[in-house]
């Protein structure tokens, strides 16, 4: 045999050696479709697209073998449904938040946000170092739902409200639509919750049916065009200080899968959870800027209000505590964390912002 003829040959070989071990590859890889039912709409591209940053890097990493379809909420369910439908196998999988579910279960809300928990960086840090997965996942195990960490806000913004709110006496018949947790709170000091879907929510205050919504912060809010009808936005959200978008999958489903299938579930969400508050890092500056220069007044909660807020929240808390021993236990164990957390918070990070806030007012950067 020649030389030519030899490398010829050789090249062939090679090209058909790794022709024959794709099949092997694709034997531990098998073709798996998943339906993800989200609880946002498709405008809302920074929550609703944590769903499309997850079914992406899935498809990608397993050479579009596993493919996770996402319908936004109502194409398959209504949004508010999404856990159900997991939960009773209709649909393998859904992005959504737990304190949807908390009417079931107060229990499903303390691992995605309550009132006065921890910061974004705070409740990462408990869920992925400090056992809050695998707690939060021993509770939705009865509801057939294993969850990870899909997303996340950060600190979210007070509201809307069609007058101002400067006394806690000011909060007395308010028609507010707020989230079922924090409105069991706020009910304490005479707020009247109201539970609205996204899209009805600005009719409802353009018509006075309501007089204060929430949804999430700057850049969400600009594009649902509240400020067009209630002109005064409060701050903070006291009752979302770090909130956790949720991914649900089926719990028979995700323990059918094969283990590099779940190990590639983990990592991306948590890539889409890391993505999703980087997303809002950026684009909430440019959004506020714009919506103060569209006429929204932003105003804080007083103290006063704040306080009492703190302290009818823990009103609440003791009173869940005492009944309902699965809540005790996952609230109890951010408390615990919450203390050392905020012990370091306020030492290198909270006086590093503290100046460069000071600087920024002074029109130094």
């Amino acid at each position: 045999m020649d030389r030519r003829s030899f490398l010829t040959k050789a090249a062939v070989g090679g090209v058909g050696a790794a022709a024959l071990a794709a099949p092997a590859i694709a034997q531990t890889a098998p073709k798996v479709t998943w339906r993800l039912t989200s609880s946002f709409p498709k405008s809302l591209d920074t929550i609703y697209g944590g769903a499309e940053v997850l079914s992406r890097m899935v498809s990608e990493a397993s050479e579009g073998n596993f493919q996770i379809q996402v319908f936004a909420a109502g194409e398959l369910v209504p949004g508010l449904q999404a856990a159900d439908e997991v939960t009773a196998g209709n649909i393998e999988a859904c992005h959504t938040v737990g304190y949807y579910y908390w009417g079931k279960d107060p229990t499903w809300a303390v691992a995605a946000a309550v009132p006065f928990s921890l910061s974004a960086r705070g409740i990462n840090a408990w869920h992925y170092h400090g056992g809050g997965i695998d707690l939060y996942n021993e509770f939705l195990a009865q509801h057939n739902i294993v969850a990870l960490p899909g997303g996340n806000t950060g600190v979210q913004m007070g509201g809307w409200f069609r007058k101002e709110i400067n006394t806690v006496a000011d909060l007395q018949g308010l028609k507010f639509r707020v989230g079922g947790f924090a409105g069991k709170v706020l009910e304490k000091l005479g707020v009247v919750p109201q539970q609205i879907a996204g899209g009805d929510i600005y009719p409802a205050l353009e018509k006075g049916t309501i007089d204060a919504a929430e949804w999430v912060g700057p850049y969400d809010d600009e594009k649902l065009g509240f400020n067009k009808v209630a002109p005064f936005y409060y701050y903070p959200g006291w009752w979302e200080g770090g909130p956790t978008v949720h991914f649900m999958f089926n719990k028979a489903q995700y323990d059918a899968l094969p283990p590099q299938y779940q190990s590639l579930l983990r990592t991306a969400a948590q890539a889409a959870d890391a993505n999703m508050l980087q997303m809002y890092d950026y684009k909430n500056p440019t959004a506020i800027k714009s919506l103060v220069a569209g006429g929204a007044q932003l105003r804080p909660f007083s103290p006063e209000i704040l306080e009492a807020c703190f302290n009818a929240a823990n009103e609440v808390y003791a009173e869940m505590e005492a009944t309902n021993p699965a809540f005790a236990k996952i609230w109890g164990s951010i408390k615990e964390f919450r203390k050392e957390n905020y012990t370091w918070a306020q030492v290198a990070e909270y006086n590093y912002d503290t100046f460069m806030m000071l600087q920024q007012n002074a029109a130094k950067l």
